[in-house]
């Protein structure tokens, strides 16, 4: 028997326009689990939230760590529109000319100039809605990468002239960085989602702005397990304080996502309901 796990949803009715479009953001795609479990339920979850857009986050698809090319192929052959990442995304090098060529395909925005890939695109929804996306990566606890905030400044603008609805995934690890950055963008774009730290949080909210905002949509993988690693090795981490290799678990995945409806003239996302699925 499948279980459906649906979260309390946060609506703001009197946003509600005409207009509306549905937004699904997966979060973090982890092993052969997260996309065995994307595989069986992503295309049952479009048709029962009237999706429009699919945005994954699949910087740990290959076994772990990284994305290839192949495992690219299958997330879009799953349904997914878009795929964003974050700091694991040049673990597999096979990735980095891919990340030149295939527009689908998002890396923080905010490294060094230079760098193969994209930070934003705009996509188009099947009933011609532009949808912009923008990844970026935090610094706290993390790489000392351009500034995320001045680097949404400037993106932002630039995705506006084309659409007013616009998602951002922030990877990052603090809380404190990732609410700020809600509050920062609130107004500005549709939604601010966090990903990186692979537990899903139980704040997701419409801020005073029309913005919808989530901590951490959590991951889509194994949940017997500690942030989708095998627990044993994991645990001889914290004991030993010795490096130790991790395997990715395989056991009771579970899909977790989060679906906004946003109103496509003024872009301010009208409800905003977590998703688990096992």
């Amino acid at each position: 028997m499948l279980l459906f796990v649906l979260a309390d949803a946060w609506s703001a009715g009197d946003r509600l326009g005409v207009n509306a479009l549905k937004l699904l953001f997966v979060g973090d795609i982890v092993g052969r689990a997260g996309r065995n479990v994307l595989t069986d339920h992503l295309k049952k979850l479009v048709s029962q939230h009237q999706v429009d857009l699919v945005v994954a986050n699949g910087e740990n698809a290959a076994a772990g760590n990284g994305l290839t090319g192949a495992i690219l192929k299958e997330l879009f052959a799953c349904g997914v529109d878009v795929v964003t990442s974050g700091n694991h995304i040049w673990d597999k090098r096979e990735i980095v000319p891919v990340l030149d060529r295939e527009h689908r395909l998002l890396r923080p925005a905010n490294y060094p100039p230079g760098l193969p890939g994209r930070g934003t695109g705009v996509y188009e929804t099947a009933g011609g809605i532009r949808v912009g996306v923008c990844n970026l990566e935090g610094r706290v606890f993390m790489k000392n990468l351009d500034c995320p905030f001045r680097t949404a400044d400037l993106l932002i603008e630039e995705l506006r002239q084309a659409t007013s609805v616009i998602l951002v995934d922030f990877h990052a690890e603090a809380t404190s960085e990732k609410q700020a950055l809600g509050y920062y963008l609130d107004g500005r774009v549709s939604a601010v989602i966090g990903t990186h730290t692979h537990v899903q949080t139980a704040d997701e909210c419409i801020l005073s702005g029309g913005t919808g905002y989530l901590t951490d949509v959590g991951m889509s993988g194994s949940q017997d397990a500690i942030i989708g690693n095998e627990k044993k090795a994991a645990l001889e981490r914290f004991l030993s304080q010795m490096p130790v290799r991790l395997e990715v678990a395989k056991k009771d995945p579970q899909l977790s996502a989060v679906v906004l409806t946003i109103d496509e003239d003024s872009g301010c996302c009208t409800y905003i309901e977590r998703i688990q699925v096992r």
